[in-house]
């Protein structure tokens, strides 16, 4: 089991450069932060660029894999982007991790403009995902398609992580998990859409929803006639109760998500109020814990 930490990019450089060092020194396996222009609930609050942060991150930090949790073209178009992930995948020395997503209907999705529809939303997330590979394993692209166009598009030197970094797709339904199992090294989901009350019930119906996700990438996977099966990562805080509310409902929850074939978890770093409120004592003593997580054994789901 490999477990990582988000964290938010709310605090200027000089304070949130510690945030990172700490989730290396305390042994989180990977770290990651949102790739949104705003936030939800956090919309009037200070936010900054994911790019620039992930760079600086890369060039403080070692050891621990980087990436976005997740970018999606709500904002972001392939070919600039491409060159933003071989800058990183550079800094990082090859540490990255790139967490993709069709999007959501917030902020994001309106802020260049008219929101496009779910099903627009997802062909245009299709389009996005395999122009982005085919950028990052050539060096000369050229693609007219539905959404993009690339003209002699040119990627050189090419990323230090070969062919490229990993992707790590964020997939709910058959159409985004089919593009996970052809495209992704990793898929990821935060599970079904929570229940609004925050009871030991509704944490146990959340985890029955999950397991029916994970049935229907099964299937999917098995499908697509891939060589080894991806890595499978859980945001585990898509579920009603916030994993670090306490070290045992963390601890619980990444023995839950080995149990259902997950290879790694994925929490976030605690806010002093709002969403993701907690203690960051919490939040080092379940790190006291890694170790001992690290060795948890995945239940194989092929």
């Amino acid at each position: 089991m490999r477990i990582g930490v988000v964290i938010l990019p709310q605090e200027r450089w000089s304070v949130s450069r510690q945030h990172w060092l700490e989730a290396e020194q305390l042994g989180f396996d990977h770290a990651w932060t949102y790739d949104h222009l705003a936030w939800r609930s956090l919309a009037d609050q200070p936010w900054f660029a994911t790019v620039p942060l992930l760079a600086a991150a890369g060039a403080v930090t070692s050891r621990i894999a980087l990436g976005t949790w997740v970018a999606s073209p709500n904002f972001r178009h392939p070919v600039p982007f491409a060159k933003d992930v071989m800058g990183l995948d550079d800094v990082t020395g090859g540490r990255l991790l790139l967490g993709l997503g069709a999007g959501g209907e917030g902020f994001d999705a309106r802020v260049l403009g008219p929101a496009p529809t779910r099903g627009e939303r997802t062909s245009r997330f299709e389009e996005f995902v395999e122009l982005l590979d085919q950028l990052l394993t050539h060096p000369v692209t050229d693609h007219a398609g539905r959404w993009y166009t690339a003209n002699d598009a040119r990627m050189v030197p090419g990323t230090i992580a070969r062919p490229r970094p990993p992707f790590v797709v964020a997939a709910n339904g058959p159409r985004t998990m089919a593009l996970a199992a052809r495209f992704g090294q990793g898929w990821t989901t935060y599970g079904p859409v929570p229940p609004d009350e925050r009871t030991a019930a509704a944490q146990d119906q959340w985890w029955a929803g999950l397991a029916e996700l994970v049935a229907a990438y099964d299937e999917i996977e098995a499908g697509a006639g891939r060589h080894e099966p991806a890595r499978r990562y859980l945001s585990i805080d898509g579920a009603p109760e916030f994993s670090l509310e306490s070290v045992e409902t963390a601890v619980e929850g990444v023995h839950r998500a080995a149990e259902l074939g997950f290879t790694d978890v994925v929490l976030h770093r605690p806010r002093a109020d709002g969403i993701y409120a907690g203690s960051l004592d919490t939040y080092r003593a379940f790190a006291e814990r890694l170790p001992e997580l690290q060795r948890v054994e995945t239940t194989p789901r092929r």
